[in-house]
């Protein structure tokens, strides 16, 4: 199985998913990350102002980023080449990348009520929470 390396632009925290207004597609894609560790890929996330000596260590990465700046961020590296640049990958595209089969089919790609997404405050696109014991959510989980 590939290695699979997420290079983040500054953030205050690891994941993104933090702060008073959280990015949606952060929280997806930390579902996302952490659905691809649990089908068994090895995923490593570094994030530039906690971890900068990580990017400074990939020729690839340091060399984008001479060129382009942090707009090519966020990266995806799979066994040290990048495949995506500027943006997060959706769950589908990660799980080619990281060669995890897809055949649950739609249970694969959304979490259900017992495995939340996300904190109980974050609602998700579809706008139901995220909590397994929210008796609202009739148990959809993160839609």
């Amino acid at each position: 199985m590939p290695k699979i390396e997420i290079f983040d632009p500054p953030q205050c925290c690891s994941t993104g998913v933090c702060g008073p207004k959280v990015d949606k597609k952060l929280v997806r894609f930390a579902a996302d990350l952490d659905w691809l560790a649990k089908n068994g890929a090895v995923v490593e996330r570094f994030n530039l102002a906690q971890q900068p000596d990580a990017f400074m260590g990939s020729d690839a990465v340091r060399e984008k980023l001479v060129i382009e700046g942090n707009g090519c961020l966020p990266l995806v590296v799979v066994d040290g080449e990048i495949v995506s640049s500027g943006r997060y990958p959706d769950r589908d595209e990660l799980a080619g990348l990281a060669q995890v089969g897809m055949e649950n089919g739609e249970e694969a790609v959304h979490q259900t009520a017992s495995q939340p997404c996300c904190p109980p405050t974050i609602e998700n696109e579809a706008g139901c929470g995220c909590a397994p014991s929210d008796p609202s959510s009739s148990g959809k989980g993160c839609c």
